[in-house]
């Protein structure tokens, strides 16, 4: 059963097609510092059709992508953050290990290291069938919406 179905993540999160890239929240843990997200990655994703032609490869970029609108959607669904909007500082520590392909079912496990103020930092993984495909950390920051 999902904490966060695809409707409460679109309420909570800005992004929309095609750079939504979080279908689900599948768990939170109880001090709110860690979740799983899930993507179902198919076909049908337009970066497939130049990422590359006769070999599809979900890129590596929206890998990372996919781990920060976990963390994102983890905070914005607490009211403290309404209004907010997360935006990327850094990226540190970057592996990718395997490729993720159409089929595929992307978890992605992020745990929220610190916040100060509007400022935070976030550790993710990327996994499919158990493998890691990508783990990195975050720095973030939060915006309001209105700026």
């Amino acid at each position: 059963m999902a904490v966060l179905n695809i409707d409460q993540i679109l309420h909570f999160l800005p992004h929309r097609y095609p750079m939504l890239l979080v279908d689900r929240i599948i768990s939170v843990s109880e001090d709110g510092k860690q979740c799983i997200g899930l993507k179902n990655v198919t076909i049908n994703e337009p970066f497939f059709q130049g990422h590359y032609p006769g070999l599809p490869i979900m890129p590596g970029v929206l890998i990372l992508e996919a781990m920060a609108q976990t963390g994102a959607a983890l905070f914005l669904s607490k009211p403290e953050y309404t209004g907010k909007v997360p935006l990327i500082g850094a990226m540190d520590d970057i592996k990718f290990r395997r490729m993720v392909r159409p089929g595929d079912q992307l978890l992605m496990e992020v745990e929220i290291l610190w916040t100060r103020g509007m400022i935070g930092r976030m550790k993710g993984v990327a996994r499919v069938d158990g493998d890691i495909a990508a783990s990195m950390e975050m720095t973030f920051k939060w915006a309001d919406k209105d700026q």
